[in-house]
């Protein structure tokens, strides 16, 4: 997939995502230094943010080191959904960073923030075999795999990671969904997302096909929606200054747009991730999702 088609596929998923606000100047500058002393909380993506793929981006731990030693508070804020938050901070430990626990914020955790008030269900689950149940446990679930009849079974279907998902599967749920509608929960609302070689296909591809094909409308939870930024500001207590938070992203789409949904400030990493060094100024355009700030690196 090239990114005018990654771009496209988001541009044409936009009625189910949040509305764009009349926001951001889009100013220049260099990288996070540059706009430190204008913010206090620092909300960070990974991919495109901190690291691509199993690599740290050159500089950038020094960089957040940085910021933390002045007294920012750091989050990263993140669509991967696939695995455990544990197995995260250890990734990001590896790479050189050094966050709180607490301070990790994933879509899979505000998925499961949403499960506690959910009815009990059993569900079938779109999750790869290699991410293991890490904090699953408690969940009454079914991996979904090619036996027809554990679809039939379930009472409603969650979609966390997409990475062993295949057509022959997402059929099943389809014919399952037209035979008799359940609710459908998306732990990843990327539809595709920028790896070392390419774009991948994301559970949120695969929910909005659904929806196409079904007229079940999936329930996302994660970047651009406001349900991960609520647990952000949980954890910060409730009382933080919006005005002093900065969503610091790759993605228009996801990071920028989920900024403005949660009333936040928002910075686009142009030389990294999603467009990797791709003008934006044409896609901002035409996207209407207006950074206030791009920084050439994070």
């Amino acid at each position: 997939m090239t990114l005018e088609e990654a771009f496209a596929a988001y541009e044409a998923a936009r009625p189910r995502l949040p509305e764009a606000q009349e926001r951001g100047l889009a100013t220049r500058c260099c990288n996070l230094d540059d706009i430190a002393d204008q913010f206090d909380v620092f909300l960070l993506d990974a991919f495109g943010v901190l690291n691509i793929g199993e690599h740290a981006i050159p500089g950038v731990p020094e960089r957040v080191a940085g910021l933390q030693a002045k007294g920012k508070r750091i989050f990263v804020v993140t669509n991967a959904a696939g695995y455990s938050n544990a197995t995260l901070l250890a990734k990001y430990a590896r790479l050189g960073y050094d966050f709180a626990p607490e301070n990790v914020i994933s879509s899979r955790m505000t998925l499961l923030h949403a499960l506690t008030s959910e009815p009990k269900r059993h569900w079938g689950a779109m999750l790869s075999k290699a991410a293991g149940l890490t904090d699953l446990e408690n969940i009454d679930l079914t991996r979904l795999e090619e036996d027809r009849s554990a679809y039939a079974k379930a009472e409603g279907f969650l979609c966390l990671g997409a990475a062993e998902w295949t057509e022959e599967r997402q059929a099943l749920l389809e014919e399952a969904l037209l035979e008799h509608p359940r609710p459908v929960l998306v732990a990843n609302p990327d539809i595709v997302a920028p790896r070392e070689n390419g774009f991948s296909t994301e559970p949120g591809s695969y929910a909005h096909r659904l929806a196409d094909k079904t007229g079940v409308a999936p329930r996302f939870y994660g970047k651009p929606f406001a349900n991960i930024y609520d647990l952000v500001f949980e954890r910060l207590g409730g009382d933080g200054d919006r005005s002093r938070v900065v969503m610091v992203g790759d993605s228009l789409h996801t990071d920028i747009l989920g900024a403005q949904t949660a009333g936040v400030s928002s910075a686009l990493i142009s030389s990294y991730g999603f467009f990797a060094g791709t003008p934006v100024s044409g896609l901002i355009a035409q996207s209407g999702i207006r950074p206030d700030y791009i920084l050439d690196r994070p």
